[in-house]
C-alpha cells in the first residue's frame, strides 16, 4: 500500500522529520504554498474574464488557509508555540501540480470541473507525502501525527472529489440540453479541416521561421483530418472559434479517446493523434 501511495509523488522526500517542530514547520510551509496558488489561479483567471473559474480558485485558497490555521492551532496546542519556517530543512516533494496550473492560465478551454480535478490530484499527493513520512518515521510521535496528516488530507480528497462530481453534473447538464436544443455537431474530421484553413491563412500573414512551422502543421493537419472521421462530438458552432480554442478541443478529444479506448489498435492511433495535436497547440499558444 505504501508503495502505491509514494507513486502520486513526482520524488521521494528528502530525509527523516526529526521532531514535532519540524513537522508542523513544514506542513505549515505546504498548506501555504497552496493558498499562494490557488490565490494566484484566482487572479488570472479575474484577469482573464472567468469569474466561474475565479471562484472555484477563491474557496480552493479559501479551504488552504483554513489548513493553515488548524495546523498552527495544532502547533501551538502540543507545542506551546506557532510553527517556526526555520525549521524547514528540506524541501517536500511537489505536490502543487504545476503543470496543469500553467495549463489553466494558458487554456480557452478550462472548466470548473478540471480545475477541481487539479485540486483532487494535488490532495492525493499531499495524503501520499505523509503517508509516506509516516511509514518511515522511527519517532512514535512523528508518526502519530503525520498519520493524523494524511487522514486530513484524505479528508480534503473526499470533500474536493464530491465538488468534482457536482461540477461534471452540472457540465454534463448544459451539453444535454445543448444537444436537445438541436445544435448540430460535427467530427473532428470536420474541426481539422477547419483548422487547415485557419493554418493556411497564418501561413501568409507570419514571418521568418514560423512560415515554415505554419506550413508543416498545415500538412501534418490535413492527413489528421483524413484519420479523424467520426472521433469526438462537438457543437457545430465551435467551427467558428479562432484556431487555438479549436486545437485545443481537438487535443482534449484524442487524449480522452486514447484513455477510454480498449482496443490496442485505436488506442496507438488516438495516442499519435494527441501527440501531434498537443505539439500544435503548444506552437498556437507560444506564436499568440
Amino acid at each position: 500500500m505504501l508503495l502505491s501511495r509514494t507513486l502520486l509523488l513526482k520524488g521521494e522526500p528528502a530525509g527523516n522529520l526529526q521532531s514535532l517542530n519540524e513537522l508542523f514547520a513544514l506542513a505549515n510551509a505546504m498548506e501555504q504554498e497552496a493558498a499562494s496558488k490557488y490565490d494566484d489561479l484566482a487572479a488570472d483567471m479575474q484577469r482573464q474574464n472567468k469569474p466561474d473559474l475565479a471562484a472555484v480558485f477563491a474557496q480552493l485558497a479559501a479551504a488552504e488557509r483554513e489548513h493553515v490555521d488548524s495546523v498552527a492551532r495544532w502547533s501551538q496546542s502540543r507545542l506551546g508555540r506557532a510553527p517556526d519556517a526555520a525549521l524547514v530543512r528540506w524541501e517536500a516533494p511537489e505536490t502543487f501540480d504545476r503543470e496543469t496550473a500553467a495549463e489553466i492560465i494558458t487554456s480557452r478551454l478550462m472548466t470548473p470541473y478540471r480545475a477541481l480535478s487539479m485540486a483532487v490530484r494535488n490532495e492525493e499527493r499531499a495524503f501520499a507525502f505523509w503517508s509516506y513520512v509516516a511509514g518511515f518515521a522511527e519517532d512514535s510521535e512523528i508518526k502519530q501525527a503525520a498519520e493524523a496528516m494524511a487522514r486530513e488530507e484524505l479528508d480534503h480528497v473526499v470533500i474536493l472529489r464530491k465538488e468534482r462530481r457536482h461540477a461534471y453534473h452540472s457540465e454534463h447538464d448544459k451539453m444535454r440540453a445543448v444537444e436537445q436544443g438541436n445544435v448540430g455537431q460535427v467530427d473532428a474530421a470536420v474541426l481539422e479541416r477547419r483548422l487547415a484553413g485557419e493554418l493556411a491563412d497564418l501561413e501568409r500573414r507570419v514571418e521568418g521561421e514560423a512560415i515554415n512551422r505554419a506550413r508543416e502543421l498545415l500538412q501534418e493537419t490535413t492527413r489528421m483530418s483524413a484519420q479523424a472521421a467520426g472521433i469526438g462530438r462537438f457543437p457545430a458552432n465551435l467551427e467558428q472559434c479562432d484556431a487555438q480554442i479549436i486545437a485545443e478541443a481537438l487535443a482534449d478529444a484524442y487524449l480522452e479517446g486514447a484513455e477510454s479506448s480498449g482496443d490496442p489498435g485505436r488506442l496507438e492511433a488516438m495516442q499519435a493523434l494527441a501527440e501531434c495535436a498537443i505539439a500544435r497547440l503548444a506552437w498556437l499558444r507560444a506564436l499568440a
